[in-house]
């Protein structure tokens, strides 16, 4: 009997610290924390890797109740926590863009419920729901699985990722939140700039007309013209946005 319960014991061990990373990473990553995918789905997919890790590599015998046991539980949840921040931060540049360009072209107060977010914007459901499919439909949760089980060899059990190198990586990729909003809205964003300053010389030419009730007709129609004949494009930067994010997660953690 107690042959067998340290034999249960050891398969414990060898299956919580993969389990740790692995959960660490689906509650914090982006796509995967949302409403839709349920606790139910999450423990499910984390149970079934884990399982299959603890098969496949060495995992050393440590117990989670002493000083090493629970600095390394901190450590396999900040390497989950990193590599889910890394997707978050790509789908934050998309919402910030969805916010700027419903905010110009006056759509601020016209919104929708997503039962994953709340109340948001128009123009910010519709980037949220075209980021999703293009993830989707370029296999973008199979390539942050494989990098998720390859991180594995890279990182593995009892090695630690708490590094200043990697804390510099981390700061430095929050810049790319600005830079994809402001590639993503930049077509719409210059054509209603032009639309004001046209305004701005109607105004000028005829001071009795009611510019805000032709200022916002015209700002909501251009906007609708320009977000239609800019898709193409913003699907492209969205994709660029994607293969960004990829390509950070690999340099992290596969080197």
């Amino acid at each position: 009997m107690n042959l067998e319960m340290l034999n249960l014991l050891d398969k414990f061990y060898a299956l919580i610290w993969p389990l740790l990373r692995i959960t660490a990473f689906l509650a914090f990553a982006s796509i995967f924390s949302i409403r839709a995918v349920n606790l139910r789905i999450r423990m499910v997919l984390s149970l079934a890797f884990a399982f299959f890790i603890s098969m496949q590599i060495d995992i050393p015998v440590i117990d989670p109740l002493t000083g090493p046991g629970l600095a390394e539980i901190f450590n396999q949840v900040f390497i989950g926590f990193a590599m889910g921040m890394i997707m978050q931060i790509a789908t934050a540049g998309v919402v910030v863009a969805g916010q700027v360009v419903s905010g110009s072209m006056g759509l601020t107060m016209a919104t929708l419920i997503d039962p994953n977010v709340g109340n948001v914007p128009v123009i910010l459901g519709l980037f949220n729901v075209l980021g999703t499919l293009l993830f989707l439909a370029m296999g973008g949760h199979l390539i942050v699985f494989g990098i998720l089980l390859d991180s594995f060899n890279v990182f593995p059990i009892a090695k630690s990722l708490m590094t200043q190198d990697v804390y510099g990586k981390m700061l430095a990729w929050s810049a790319m939140m600005f830079l994809a909003s402001v590639l993503i809205a930049l077509p719409v964003l210059m054509t209603l700039l032009f639309v004001n300053v046209g305004l701005g010389f109607v105004t000028r030419a005829a001071p009795s007309l009611n510019i805000f009730s032709v200022g916002f007709s015209a700002m909501l129609m251009a906007g609708f013209v320009i977000l239609w004949l800019a898709l193409p494009s913003t699907v492209g930067r969205m994709n660029w946005l994607w293969v960004q994010t990829y390509a950070q997660m690999r340099a992290l953690f596969l080197g």
